[in-house]
């Protein structure tokens, strides 16, 4: 049986005190206690759930690194030689694939000739419309959509649904390690971790709960904006043609990241999205797709913002976005095997949420999409005290 399906013993508290207690395993809390155990601490992790359910687990599993800016680009490029350390540790699927931006007009392709003068032709390798055509398996006579694109190589691929739960089974063989599934936490203070089968007790406590926040710390949580972002998903058979192994990403993605935002033909392509895309501005599109070890192609997304998720998935939503990822492969349908709703934590006041909320108590949530892609880098940063708390 796979991690993510493998039956849990009974959760036993921990008697002794901890160097760490992390409430949450998801990504970020996973990735501070692989983080402590390498700087040979004692770590607790402390999860309400019986496996990882929640963000880490239902997005595209990509580490979004070039496409990042200013700080959190020097958190995402630390992140990557974090998670690289971590597959070779416990053994994760994470393959140095890279991303591949396809373009499919002129200012697309701008967008992305300004980026490579800007980073370099190493970290932004324009590639040919062929080169694209060749890798979405398009054949010639389907190219005339396509401007060009560009290989970012310094992206990386992780499985999601098995990236967790790998890091917690290996974090659980670790001398000094201990994790506590299905134990809610019901408040905390300096020293302690109060929850549902008694007191957890550490030195330093870090709060990790993402969108959950206001479930302890609502007046924090307000205070920041933070909403739950929800996203359409949905995974389907990949095309036979389909050749890359690469994170395809699309116009959409170039508009909700910092570093193509920042290009000067950046309002020209929203301007042109706008004309010819509007309905996918309308849900908050990012059209990109990555592929799972098995082969199958994970696919989306949409974006709708709420303090509370609703549980309910409009279907027009999902057949606007797997039309279009149907055209950028170049394929008259896709197939789907499966749908899912995604949900993380978001905020417009700023992509991070750090407060230390009493001594040695911190609390700390990416508040956008790129918690896969920050997490070891915010890891390492937590413990090197180069973190700051946010206002």
């Amino acid at each position: 049986m796979t991690p993510a399906t493998t039956p849990l013993p009974p959760a036993v508290l921990p008697r002794d005190r901890s160097d760490l207690v992390v409430v949450g395993a998801g990504i970020i809390g996973l990735a501070h206690a692989v983080e402590a155990v390498r700087r040979g601490l004692r770590v607790t992790v402390v999860e309400r759930d019986r496996r990882p359910v929640g963000a880490s687990v239902r997005n595209f599993g990509h580490c979004c690194v070039t496409a990042q800016r200013g700080e959190l680009l020097d958190l995402a490029t630390r992140s990557r030689a974090g998670w690289l350390d971590a597959a070779a540790r416990a053994g994760l699927w994470a393959p140095e694939a890279g991303a591949l931006v396809v373009a499919r007009s002129v200012t697309e392709l701008a967008v992305l000739e300004e980026l490579r003068e800007e980073r370099g032709a190493d970290a932004v390798r324009l590639r040919t419309r062929d080169e694209v055509g060749d890798a979405l398996g398009r054949p010639a006579h389907q190219r005339g959509d396509l401007a060009g694109g560009a290989l970012l190589p310094a992206d990386l691929r992780v499985d999601p649904r098995e990236a967790a739960p790998r890091l917690a089974a290996w974090l659980a063989e670790q001398p000094g390690v201990r994790i506590v599934w299905g134990t809610n936490v019901t408040g905390v203070e300096t020293g302690s971790v109060h929850t549902s089968r008694g007191p957890v007790r550490g030195e330093r406590i870090l709060l990790c709960v993402g969108h959950d926040l206001d479930r302890l710390y609502p007046v924090e949580a307000e205070a920041h904006g933070i909403e739950r972002c929800r996203l359409s998903m949905a995974r389907i058979e990949a095309p036979a043609a389909l050749r890359t192994d690469a994170a395809v990403l699309t116009a959409t993605s170039m508009l909700r990241y910092d570093a193509f935002t920042a290009t000067p033909s950046a309002t020209a392509l929203r301007a042109e999205v706008e004309r010819h895309g509007a309905e996918l501005l309308g849900i908050g599109a990012n059209v990109m797709f990555t592929r799972l070890p098995d082969g199958s192609v994970l696919v989306g997304d949409s974006h709708a913002y709420d303090l509370t998720e609703i549980p309910f998935q409009d279907e027009a939503v999902s057949v606007l976005l797997l039309r279009e990822v149907a055209r950028v492969l170049g394929v008259r349908e896709v197939r789907v095997t499966e749908r899912w709703q995604g949900v993380y934590a978001s905020s417009s006041r700023g992509p991070l949420f750090v407060r230390d909320l009493a001594p040695g108590v911190r609390a700390l949530s990416v508040t956008s999409g790129v918690g896969m892609t920050l997490s070891f880098g915010l890891a390492a940063a937590t413990f090197d005290g180069t973190l700051r708390a946010t206002a």
